[in-house]
């Protein structure tokens, strides 16, 4: 049976921007860059300290999609409908500030809520994504 995630879609509007955005900005390096045949390239990224799980930056389009569902999905994220993932942060408020200063769209500020404190980000393809810093796990006093 499954015994752990490996990679995990986001998907993007541009494979050089979203590089660019997810590891100038968000600081995950860089994993696979290479030709997927006639699909766009194979494009990875990650958190340094967790090797084993990959972020595929792809676009909308063959083999997945038809060319109307690809059309579809490229409409949805371009008006920002689209929820990507949840990163772990040690303390959410120094995360929105870093992130904030970096040129990162922030779409809700922290708050509190009962599974830790949460705010909310948009990458340069428009997909929502979620900083967490999980209940328990005590925040910097001087934010």
């Amino acid at each position: 049976m499954i015994t752990a995630v490996n990679t995990v879609v986001v998907w993007v509007l541009d494979q050089d921007s979203a590089k660019a955005f997810f590891t100038e900005k968000l600081g995950l390096e860089a994993r696979t860059d290479v030709p997927a045949g006639e699909a766009p390239r194979w494009l990875t990224v990650g958190p340094k300290n967790q090797p084993e799980l990959q972020l595929s930056l792809m676009v909308p389009g063959a083999p997945l999609q038809d060319a109307e569902s690809a059309e579809q999905l490229k409409a949805l994220l371009a008006k920002g409908a689209l929820f990507g993932c949840t990163f772990t942060v040690e303390d959410c408020h120094a995360a929105v500030k870093e992130l904030s200063a970096r040129g990162v769209t922030i779409v809700q500020e922290p708050q509190q809520l009962p599974w830790g404190t949460s705010a909310l980000f948009r990458d340069d393809s428009g997909t929502c994504h979620e900083l967490l810093q999980p209940q328990g796990m005590p925040a910097d006093s001087s934010s």
